[in-house]
This record gives structure tokens, C-alpha cells and sequence, in this order.
């Protein structure tokens, strides 16, 4: 399995419609994490990137760098939310079937420790359920080297059929 970081620097380079809706929403996060198809530009940004993907479960791996600080020096809270909103959804994504799309309805961060700037960390989502209309998953932020918890997460999505 390849780890091709393929990151969209265009609107044109995103999936378009047809082709997002041509695959599984499985098939889909294994084509972003393989590089078949280009990965959002905010993975980019915040330093993170899909490295598992199966049904059910996502991980993104990424290591929060001194961009993603707050005035006081330490990870801002939206660094965490993002990758736990990315790894959490991403993770009922691959329960939607072929002609639906989703997207984040709403979602919870609880933050229990600072994460030490350069620490790598891996995002872990499990889809609890993913019916007709709505997802539900939760997320928890890991050291990969320590194995400390470093936050949760849980998310309600909106599972929508287009054709």
C-alpha cells in the first residue's frame, strides 16, 4: 500500500462530483491515501495525512509544528478539532455507499493534555454507525510513541444520497 501524499493546489485538482460519487465511500479514502486521487489541502496545512484506511476506521497521522501554535506557545485547540473532525468523518466516509456523499453535522472535542510541539500523533476514528441519513463516530488523539491520550472526539454526520 503506497503513502503518496498527492495534495490538491487547485480547485480543478479536487475530485470532481462524478468522480467522488463513481466510488464507495471507501474506495474513495483508500484512492486520497494512495495517491490516486488528490487529498484536501488543508491535510497540508495542519500537518496531517490519511494512513489507514479501512471500513469503519481511519487513521491520520501528523505532528502539530510551531504554525499550529496559539499566543501562549502551545497546539491551538482548532489543530485538534481539525484532525479529529478529518480522521472522525472520514471514518463514517467509508461506510457511504456508492451516489452518497457526507459531511459533519457537528462534533465534540475534549482536550485532556497538551500535545508537545513536534510530537508525532496518530488521529483514530471509528464509525459507531452509518444508516441512511446520519453517521456517527467517535475519535481520540494518541502519541505514536508514548501512547498517551491526548484528546477525544465524537461526531454526528449527514449521509446524503445524490443519485
Amino acid at each position: 500500500m503506497s503513502q503518496t501524499r498527492y495534495i490538491a493546489k487547485s480547485p480543478e485538482e479536487l475530485p470532481d462530483m462524478e468522480a467522488t460519487l463513481a466510488r464507495s465511500g471507501l474506495e474513495f479514502m483508500q484512492d486520497v491515501r494512495d495517491g490516486k486521487l488528490a487529498g484536501p489541502p488543508i491535510g497540508a496545512l495542519m500537518g496531517f495525512w490519511p494512513t489507514l484506511v479501512e471500513e469503519g476506521k481511519t487513521v491520520f497521522t501528523g505532528t502539530p509544528e510551531f504554525s499550529a501554535t496559539n499566543p501562549m506557545g502551545t497546539v491551538h485547540g482548532g489543530w485538534y478539532g481539525t484532525i479529529l473532525d478529518s480522521c472522525m468523518a472520514c471514518a463514517v466516509m467509508t461506510r457511504v455507499p456508492k451516489g452518497s456523499v457526507y459531511t459533519t453535522l457537528e462534533f465534540k472535542v475534549n482536550i485532556l493534555r497538551p500535545i508537545p510541539l513536534g510530537t508525532e500523533v496518530e488521529a483514530i476514528g471509528t464509525c459507531q454507525h452509518a444508516g441512511r441519513s446520519t453517521g456517527i463516530a467517535n475519535g481520540e488523539i494518541r502519541g505514536v510513541s508514548d501512547g498517551k491520550l491526548y484528546a477525544t472526539g465524537s461526531t454526528t454526520c449527514i449521509i446524503m444520497k445524490m443519485k
